[in-house]
């Protein structure tokens, strides 16, 4: 601005101040001072409880399904995970207004004054902690349709940057269309990509389809295979681009077609003559092409953001695997419109390389870690799953027909895969649900809708099933593709609590998870929980005494470095004056690395 702020007096400033506050901003507003506060946004701190019964395989686990809202879930993941997830995918609910979303315990429905502006508010939250746990080189998708998407775009331009788009994908949906629509046959729905900085950040080239190695072809019998053919002309002025050519025929062409400049000069299309590169046809008298061969295209292809159905499967495709793991018993109430396989798959190919984590905050029925697990198994990758998805319904959530009642899970409850839009925002209680362990899907599942959870009983289940083997609908055994999971929920502590309530066990979760990326489960009976990295050694004391202190002795004979946890670090350094030792607070670390989590 023109004017010198140096010269103003404090009132001046004030009024300036106040009106540029006044001035409307180029951006996406929404109503964040009239809507309810969420109740799920808190500044509690968040703990897991490690839950070995519904884990799956054998520790260390490297992958995580976390039951519990996705807010709570992400504030976590950003003490143990910031800047470590190398891609994210999330299907949200999409608010379509027909039960899909809930706010403070409420479905938004299409008369809700607020409804856009809840739905934005409620992703504002969890989009601002995602972007947190990217890696420089991270990126996110979200799948939306257009309920949301023309709203969804200026959020991420806000929380992301505008610079930091990459694109927009169409996904087609279905195969036919919906001649019974009004106006439109509603055939796709969007996926928005975003960098966390689109300057460090590039997709994978993806596998070519049989479809475009069939336009390659081999009539004259190259020895260098199948090949296809380009123009050797073009638009852009080339000054060496204008020449008479004669063919092999002895036909003379005088040049390229007017307004067009052959691609190169008479010597380099003499030097590709020599070599076999240019097609004459097959009388030896056509314009000349170039021949380009399969096998120098092989790496892969740039990726496009038109997905056909035929290349990444369409909703129908979704509920038949899902079906096909989870073997409900009422057909009509399987997920509404789960994500296919393949289309994760497409997204995982773009976006991730084989020692990766992967993160999905709406895991809907687990298809991201069932890809994760296809394409592990196909390229002998590394690739590790984070599911955060919610827990059970409240009574005030019961449609007509109560879903659960024949085990099936209704459409209702999951649309759009995103069974986190169930966001209760209340803490979680570890022992509400131990009333069963039994998976409702088969004999034996108990009925009801109220005992039911989302991520236990669906999410868990699959992924648990795909890893280990099940028998699909023809009575065939499908192998397991291995692997395993721990499981875990989301615990609210409340900060003038934290120092008396916060547990032993959760408190090495979350230094494993910071340290090591894998979890193994707390042994009540050991004197230090121990961790062994590559070139360290992270020790949690619980309590310190002369045993302790012994072990402690005892672990730093083979020790390169040590990082040492505990309640009492000042004691500890009386003890120890080894430059290899450092010593921390407990819980004050996690306190620290936590942070505050309602940020506006």
């Amino acid at each position: 601005m023109a004017d010198n702020y140096d010269d103003y007096s404090r009132e001046e400033l004030l009024r300036e101040l106040r009106l540029r506050d006044r001035r409307p901003r180029f951006g996406l507003v929404w109503e964040r001072k009239e809507i309810e506060h969420e109740k799920a946004v808190n500044d509690d701190f968040v703990a897991l409880d490690f839950d070995p019964a519904l884990s799956c395989g054998e520790a260390p686990y490297r992958n995580l399904i976390i039951e519990g809202d996705n807010f709570d879930a992400l504030r976590y993941l950003r003490m143990t995970h910031a800047g470590k997830i190398k891609c994210i995918y999330i299907d949200p609910p999409y608010n379509t207004g027909n039960r899909d979303f809930i706010y403070n315990d409420h479905f938004v429905d299409k008369e809700d004054a607020y409804r856009h502006s809840k739905w934005l508010e409620f992703m504002y939250r969890r989009l601002q902690l995602a972007r947190d746990l990217l890696a420089e080189d991270g990126v996110i998708f979200v799948s939306i349709d257009d309920n949301e998407v023309f709203n969804l775009a200026p959020l991420m331009n806000q929380v992301f940057g505008e610079r930091n788009f990459i694109a927009t994908v169409i996904w087609q949906k279905v195969f036919s269309p919906k001649n019974t629509a009004m106006h439109f046959s509603d055939d796709h729905e969007y996926v928005l990509v975003y960098a966390i900085n689109r300057d460090v950040w590039r997709p994978n080239a993806i596998p070519r389809s049989e479809a475009q190695d069939k336009a390659y072809k081999n009539p004259d019998k190259d020895s260098r295979g199948a090949w296809t053919s380009g123009d050797c002309s073009a638009r852009n002025f080339y000054s060496e681009g204008t020449y008479p050519i004669t063919c092999p025929s002895g036909r003379i062409i005088n040049g390229p077609p007017p307004g067009n400049y052959w691609r190169f000069s008479k010597k380099r299309l003499d030097e590709l003559n020599a070599d076999d590169r240019i097609w004459w046809g097959k009388d030896g008298n056509g314009v000349p092409r170039l021949k380009r061969f399969l096998t120098d295209v092989k790496q892969g292809v740039v990726p496009q953001t038109l997905w056909k159905y035929e290349e990444v499967g369409h909703t129908q495709d979704a509920k038949k695997e899902v079906q096909e793991v989870m073997q409900f018993e009422d057909t009509a109430s399987v997920f509404s419109t789960p994500k296919p396989i393949r289309l994760i798959e497409r997204i995982l190919r773009i976006a991730t390389q084989p020692d990766d984590i992967v993160l999905d905050f709406f895991a809907g029925s687990g298809t991201t870690a069932h890809a994760v697990m296809k394409l592990n198994a196909e390229d002998g990758g590394n690739r590790r799953f984070i599911l955060v998805s919610s827990t059970e319904a409240t009574e005030e959530q019961i449609p007509p027909n109560p879903p659960f009642a024949k085990g099936g899970v209704d459409s209702v409850i999951a649309n759009n895969e995103a069974d986190d839009a169930i966001t209760k925002g209340k803490t979680h209680n570890p022992d509400a649900n131990e009333e069963t362990k039994t998976p409702p899907f088969e004999k034996g599942g108990q009925g009801g809708f109220s005992n039911k959870n989302l991520c236990r009983d669906v999410c868990a289940e699959r992924v648990r099933r795909v890893i280990q083997g099940y028998t699909n609908k023809k009575g065939e055994v499908v192998a397991g593709l291995g692997g395993g999971f721990a499981y875990l929920r989301t615990h609210r502590l409340p900060a003038e609590t934290l120092f008396s309530s916060i547990q032993h066990e959760a408190i090495w979760t979350a230094l494993q998870l910071i340290h090591a990326e894998s979890l193994s489960p707390f042994v009540a009976d050991a004197l230090i929980q121990q961790a062994d990295l590559e070139n360290s050694t992270v020790l949690y004391l619980p309590k310190i005494n002369d045993a302790v202190l012994q072990a402690l002795n005892t672990v730093l004979v083979s020790a390169l470095t040590l990082v040492v946890y505990a309640w009492q670090p000042g004691l500890l350094r009386q003890h120890f004056e080894d430059a290899r030792l450092s010593f921390l607070p407990i819980p004050q670390f996690l306190v620290d690395r936590f942070g505050t989590g309602s940020k506006a």
